[in-house]
């Protein structure tokens, strides 16, 4: 089997990569960190005008209704950029996730109604979603959110953001704000059954496939601002970057992301066509593109030295992120261990002693 992005796909990713090159440079990322709700309205309107907020939704709520395989690269380009705010939580998995339980045979009519209110304000910038397993902490502080949406097994519960009590959480990456949420009796819309159940199993695979297209191209971030530091940093009258020592961490670094690249790519076209080994895929994805991420970030800092562990050194913006979406739905251990029960099948239990 041969597989290639379409030309259409490549012409949306460098569309996306030209307007957040000139709307989401490390001033506006700092920016997002202490001031507002985490993002950047501006630009979070640019991108709905460009449709990539409803690349997932159904024509019949005005959305494109494409595929992962159309998102994930849309999605790497956000990471490259360290982009503030909820975009795999909005546009991989709530938004999607929201329109399908609307098209459920049984679905009730306030799951409809708030397909019908919200699907159309997330396609036109005005709204975002916050989703998170009940498990986690919520992206976005819940109550700065729309809609929060949460995934436990064969429930989804859904309630507006006005509803939501959130108590912040500490998180790393300043612009991803995370609380935990209540809300009051008879305020939350609940869905369940097992058709329900089938639909939370690919809202947290599209998350966990989001995060992992996002960790490579925060990867290839840290990388290219490490060989640029290289090339200008001198050391007894040279480049650091002609030090064997020093391309020989670059390089590695490089390896790792070229070879977890392609992993993230199969496990979108697996979710884009119901592949059944889809779940391997998308856990397989996760683990690669954490460990390459994380690893170059490693070398990031090795290579620049004292100057990377400053907060006035924009290392440490997309550094932290990195650390925090490694972790996000699931972490690479977690996923091997997924992998390794998908492929060998569930470790037997040991005999009582």
């Amino acid at each position: 089997m041969r597989f290639a992005f379409t030309d259409e796909q490549i012409l949306f990713r460098d569309t996306v990569h030209d307007l957040l090159d000139k709307e989401c440079q490390p001033e506006q990322v700092r920016f997002a960190w202490v001031h507002d709700d985490g993002r950047l309205r501006g630009l979070w309107g640019s991108l709905a005008e460009m449709g990539v907020l409803g690349i997932q939704v159904p024509e019949a709520y005005g959305g494109l209704a494409l595929a992962e395989v159309d998102l994930v690269l849309l999605l790497e380009e956000t990471g490259r950029f360290a982009l503030p705010g909820p975009v795999v939580e909005t546009v991989a998995v709530g938004a999607p996730l929201l329109a399908e339980l609307a098209a459920l045979a049984d679905a009730a009519p306030t799951v409809t109604e708030l397909a019908q209110r919200w699907l159309p304000a997330v396609l036109a910038g005005e709204a975002v979603i916050a989703v998170a397993r009940a498990t986690d902490p919520v992206v976005n502080r819940g109550g700065e959110a729309d809609l929060v949406v949460v995934l436990d097994g064969d429930v989804v519960t859904l309630v507006a953001g006005e509803q939501v009590v959130a108590v912040a959480q500490p998180s790393v990456d300043g612009s991803r704000r995370l609380a935990s949420v209540t809300w009051p009796a008879g305020a939350a819309v609940v869905a369940s059954g097992p058709a329900v159940a089938t639909l939370v199993a690919r809202a947290e695979a599209r998350a966990t496939l989001g995060t992992a297209a996002q960790l490579l191209g925060l990867g290839d971030r840290l990388l290219m601002m490490t060989v640029a530091y290289a090339q200008e940093r001198r050391q007894f009258g040279v480049p650091i970057g002609s030090f064997q020592a020093v391309k020989h961490h670059l390089a590695d670094a490089l390896l790792q992301l070229e070879f977890a690249r392609p992993v993230v790519y199969a496990a979108a076209w697996a979710l884009a066509t119901d592949d059944p080994d889809a779940p391997r895929a998308v856990a397989h994805a996760k683990a690669a593109a954490s460990d390459a991420a994380s690893f170059a970030g490693r070398q990031a800092l090795q290579v620049h030295g004292a100057i990377g562990y400053t907060v006035e050194y924009d290392l440490h913006l997309y550094l932290k992120r990195v650390w925090a979406l490694a972790a996000a739905w699931g972490d690479a251990a977690e996923h091997r261990r997924k992998v390794a029960d998908l492929v060998l099948g569930p470790a037997p239990t040991p005999a009582p002693t």
